[in-house]
């Protein structure tokens, strides 16, 4: 029972991952944000596509924050979170 439920908490994240892939590009284009909260921002934005898919499958919550959780931390590298990152996603014209 718990070897199937882990195969459901993978494939939907899966399954949301690109799409929290993309959001978190977007964020990165048009907000200019330090480097080092990228991936925690894409796990918080993992996180609220988790539980927004409610109406997609029958997983209970936790198991779709789970999923949300990895497809965040996924679409980033979890390597982003140990290294430290300087600088910012956006850079301004002026400083170049």
């Amino acid at each position: 029972m718990e070897s199937e439920m882990m195969q459901q908490v993978l494939l939907f994240a899966t399954v949301i991952s690109p799409f929290v892939f993309g959001v978190v590009e977007v964020v990165k284009k048009a907000f200019r944000l330090p480097k080092n909260y990228i991936p925690l921002i894409s796990m918080g934005i993992g996180l609220l596509a988790g539980v927004a898919a409610f109406p997609f499958t029958d997983m209970g919550t936790m198991l779709r924050i789970w999923a949300g959780v990895g497809a965040g931390l996924s679409g980033t590298g979890l390597f982003e979170i140990v290294n430290k990152r300087l600088g910012y996603s956006k850079s301004d014209k002026n400083e170049e």
